[in-house]
C-alpha cells in the first residue's frame, strides 16, 4: 500500500506546477508513515521541499523533519519562515532538536534557537552538556513523572493532562519529592487496576533497571536487547530522575556503533555521512592513514623474504605457496576476530573470559590447522606433484599459521578491551599485517629443518 502511494506522491510531485492539486496532495501524505515521507522529501528539488511540508499537519510535518538528514533539513529550513520554523520546533521532542542543534552549521542554529521557546534553549542547552556518546546526551527529558502518593485515578488525569507532549507513556516513572527515581508503573498496570483509590506506591516496581548520565551509550542500549525495554531511565549521581533513553534512539545507536565498527575492521576512520554525501577529501582522509600504516607494516613481510633468499634460490617451489600461507593465515584470524567482537558487543565476552577464549581458541585452530594440513599434504603430492619435504613444509606451517592467527584473532580484541582500546581497531587488517611476518618466519625456518638448507 505504502509502495503505490510513494509512487501516486512522487508523480504528482512531478507535475505539481501543472495540477495544483494541493488537496489531493495532502490526502496521499496522510496515508503515509513519517519515515516514507522523510525517503520522499531526500529525492525532491530543493524548492519543491517547502511547498510539500506546509501541505502537512503540523504533528506530522515534525515527525517527518526528524527523520530527514542532516542535509536535507538544513535545505528545508532555507525555505521555511520563521513563524513556520517555530512550529516545527515547538512539535519536536526535544531530544531530536538537541540532535538538530548540533548537526546544523553555526548561522542556522542561531536562527533554530531564536525561534525555540525558553523552556526548549532550556533543555536543549542542559542536553548539550553532557558527551555525545554518554545516555546524557542521547537522553529526552519529555518522560511521564508521577509520585507515589497519587492514586490510580490522579495518575490516569495526570497522564492524560500532561501526556501529549512527552515521547511515551508506556512507563511512568514514580518519583520522590527530591526527584529520586523510587519506581516504574506501566501504563497497561494503571488501566487494568480495578481500583481507582488504590495509591501508585502499591502497584509500581521498585525494581528499576537504570543508567547514569556518564553511562557510555553504547553500554545503555546493549540494555534494551538484555531487557526487552522500550526506554531506559536516566539518573544523576545523587539518584535523582533527569531523563530517559528510548528504543528508536538505542536502534539509531547501535545502528551507528555497527557502522562505526565495520569501518574500524576494514582499515578506515569512521565517517557518519553516507557514501555519495562524504567529499572525496573525506573519502581519502578515512582511508589515506590506514593504508600508509598497514603499507609500512607489510614492508616487515619483504624483509624476511629477503633475509631468506638463500632458500628461495634452492628451492623455487616455495615462492609459490607463500601467498596461499597468508592468506589462510589471514582469512582464519578474520574469522576468529569478527566472532570475538560479535561476542563483546553482544554481552556474551568480557575481558575477564581472556583466559577461556585462548583456551578454546586452542583447541579450535588445532583442528583446524590439522584439517587443512592433511588436504594441502595429499594436494601437494598427488596434483602439484612436489616433493615431500616441500609439502611437509608447507602443511607444517599451516598448522602453526593457523593456531597463531586464530589465537592473535581471539585474544588481541579482548586484551583490547580490558586496556579501554575499541576491539575493532584490532580487526583483520592489522592482524592480517602480524600474521603475514610471522608466517613467512615459521615458513622459512620449516623449510631450512626440513629441507636442510
Amino acid at each position: 500500500m505504502s509502495d503505490t502511494a510513494i509512487q501516486t506522491l512522487k508523480n504528482m510531485l512531478a507535475h505539481l506546477d501543472d495540477a495544483k492539486k494541493y488537496q489531493s496532495l495532502r490526502d496521499v501524505m496522510e496515508t503515509l508513515n513519517a519515515p516514507d515521507l522523510a525517503a520522499v522529501f531526500e529525492d525532491l528539488p530543493q524548492e519543491k521541499m517547502p511547498v510539500l511540508f506546509r501541505l502537512m499537519p503540523k504533528d506530522l510535518a515534525a515527525e517527518v523533519f526528524a527523520e530527514l538528514t542532516a542535509d536535507t533539513q538544513e535545505a528545508l529550513i532555507q525555505g521555511l519562515s520563521d513563524r513556520e520554523l517555530k512550529l516545527v520546533i515547538d512539535e519536536l521532542f526535544v531530544d531530536d532538536a538537541t540532535d538538530l542543534v548540533e548537526e546544523m552549521p553555526a548561522s542556522v542554529v542561531k536562527r533554530i534557537l531564536a525561534q525555540a521557546s525558553p523552556d526548549t534553549r532550556q533543555m536543549i542547552n542542559e542536553l548539550l552538556k553532557y558527551p555525545e556518546d554518554s545516555a546524557g546526551g542521547v537522553m529526552t527529558t519529555e518522560f511521564m513523572e508521577l509520585r507515589p502518593d497519587m492514586t490510580v485515578s490522579q495518575a490516569m488525569d495526570a497522564i492524560r493532562e500532561n501526556g501529549v507532549d512527552k515521547e511515551t507513556i508506556n512507563n511512568c516513572y514514580v518519583t520522590n519529592a527530591d526527584r529520586t527515581l523510587a519506581g516504574v508503573v506501566s501504563l497497561r498496570t494503571l488501566v487494568l487496576e480495578k481500583d481507582p483509590s488504590r495509591p501508585i506506591a502499591d502497584r509500581m516496581d521498585t525494581n528499576v533497571v537504570s543508567v547514569t548520565t556518564a553511562t557510555d551509550r553504547e553500554e545503555t542500549s546493549q540494555l534494551f536487547e538484555k531487557y526487552g525495554f522500550l526506554a531506559i531511565p536516566v539518573v544523576d549521581n545523587e539518584k535523582r530522575l533527569v531523563g530517559i533513553v528510548t528504543v528508536d534512539d538505542a536502534l539509531t545507536i547501535l545502528q551507528d556503533e555497527v557502522n562505526e565498527d565495520i569501518a574500524k575492521m576494514n582499515a578506515m576512520a569512521p565517517t557518519e555521512k553516507p557514501y555519495f554525501k562524504a567529499s572525496l577529501w573525506e573519502l581519502y582522509k578515512s582511508r589515506a592513514p590506514w593504508l600508509l600504516f598497514l603499507m609500512l607494516s607489510a614492508t616487515f613481510s619483504s624483509l624476511v623474504i629477503r633475509s631468506y633468499e638463500d632458500a628461495l634460490a634452492a628451492v623455487t617451489a616455495l615462492t609459490a605457496y607463500i601467498p596461499m600461507l597468508t592468506d589462510t593465515g589471514g582469512n582464519a584470524g578474520s574469522q576468529t576476530t569478527s566472532t570475538i567482537i560479535r561476542g563483546m558487543a553482544t554481552g556474551d565476552i568480557a575481558p575477564r573470559d581472556i583466559l577461556k577464549v585462548l583456551w578454546k581458541e586452542l583447541r579450535v585452530s588445532l583442528l583446524c590447522g590439522l584439517t587443512l594440513a592433511v588436504c594441502n599434504f595429499a594436494k601437494l603430492l598427488w596434483f602439484d606433484g612436489v616433493g615431500a619435504g616441500v609439502a611437509l613444509a608447507v602443511s607444517l606451517t599451516l598448522i602453526c599459521t593457523v593456531l597463531l592467527s586464530q589465537l592473535i584473532g581471539g585474544v588481541l580484541p579482548v586484551a583490547a578491551r580490558k586496556v579501554g582500546i575499541d576491539p575493532a581497531v584490532m580487526a583483520s587488517p592489522l592482524i592480517t599485517t602480524i600474521v603475514d611476518t610471522t608466517t613467512l618466519l615459521i615458513y622459512f625456518n620449516f623449510a631450512r629443518l626440513v629441507l636442510h638448507l
